[in-house]
């Protein structure tokens, strides 16, 4: 639909209002109709990361997807060794 806006958006326009229009958060918060928390934390996450702030959903921060595919190699790396380690029992037994 053409006059909605995504949440990023609607995000980065709330944190433009109070940011270069000098207007509160609190004020902020009360015109768009969120609760003053929501408007600070929106601030908050603008001010430590512009570049990706308000990822959306499906998309990672650079470290995110990082942290993701070091899991996935841990993971990889633990079922590679529990079969070593049964190989080696497996082994060890014949060899007695």
């Amino acid at each position: 639909m053409q006059g909605e806006r995504s949440e990023r958006e609607f995000k980065i326009e709330a944190v433009r209002l109070a940011r270069e229009r000098g207007v509160s958060t609190a004020q902020a918060a009360r015109d768009l109709d969120v609760h003053e928390t929501v408007s600070s934390r929106w601030v908050e996450q603008a001010a430590a990361d512009p570049q990706h702030a308000f990822p959306g959903q499906g998309q990672m921060k650079p470290e995110q997807v990082e942290i993701d595919r070091l899991r996935k190699e841990v993971a990889r790396l633990k079922a590679e060794r529990d079969i070593l380690k049964k190989a080696a029992a497996y082994f060890a037994r014949d060899a007695i």
